[in-house]
């Protein structure tokens, strides 16, 4: 029926989008502010954890993979995580490398 509505375009497979402009501004929103450990019980957003926020707030049902795609397509999230990493300053990231200490080596013990 895709063809006959919209000619050879309709072939295109098209996935509509299950979120309206409201849930998406509102995910948008949730995910900016980021989480209150008290209140959600988590310390960052996934993308499993908006899907039960959704349910929460909206009683809206909607897969992992659904939501994921939705959040790449508004310009978001990694894998797993729904908040973009930001990068760290240099100095940042040698601050927070792990120093090694070399110990002196034991000496043997001797054999009588």
């Amino acid at each position: 029926m895709k063809f006959n509505a919209h000619g050879p375009a309709g072939l295109i497979d098209r996935k509509l989008s299950r979120l309206t402009e409201a849930d998406r501004a509102a995910v948008a929103a949730v995910v900016e502010s980021g989480p209150m450990p008290a209140v959600h019980g988590v310390v960052r957003w996934r993308v499993i954890n908006l899907c039960q926020w959704l349910w929460d707030e909206r009683q809206m049902v909607i897969a992992k993979q659904t939501l994921s795609r939705e959040l790449r397509r508004m310009g978001g999230a990694a894998k797993g995580s729904a908040r973009k990493a930001s990068g760290m300053a240099a100095e940042g990231i040698a601050s927070c490398r792990r120093v090694c200490v070399t110990m002196p080596k034991r000496r043997a013990r001797s054999t009588l």
